[in-house]
């Protein structure tokens, strides 16, 4: 009995067959998303860190519990403000990394 060989495909390739390739409007919409939330999860992960509740850190930042809820669960509706007064607020440290062409300038 022959044994058939299983084609296995890398987690790039599934993304631009079922979403799209690289620069393509939908894959960038999928990566957009993906990093939000992963900025979402990070942010609780600090604040559970941090031993504070959403509406704690809501009052040392100046919004609501609602919104800070709404930042953990997805940060894309989040301003780059509100984002950094959060984490200064969480006492962490938070880097940006900008990719001009082939160039990268960091943002402490």
């Amino acid at each position: 009995m022959a044994t058939k060989e299983i084609k296995t495909y890398s987690l790039a390739e599934m993304k631009d067959k079922y979403i799209g390739k690289v620069g393509t409007t939908d894959r960038d919409e999928y990566e957009y998303e993906l990093r939000m939330d992963v900025l979402g999860k990070m942010i609780k992960a600090a604040r559970q860190e941090r031993n504070l509740t959403q509406e704690e850190l809501g009052k040392l930042v100046g919004v609501q519990k609602a919104q800070i809820s709404k930042l953990e669960s997805s940060a894309n509706s989040a301003t780059i403000d509100t984002i950094l007064k959060v984490f200064k607020a969480l006492k962490a440290e938070i880097n940006f990394n900008v990719k001009l062409e082939d160039n990268f300038i960091k943002l402490a």
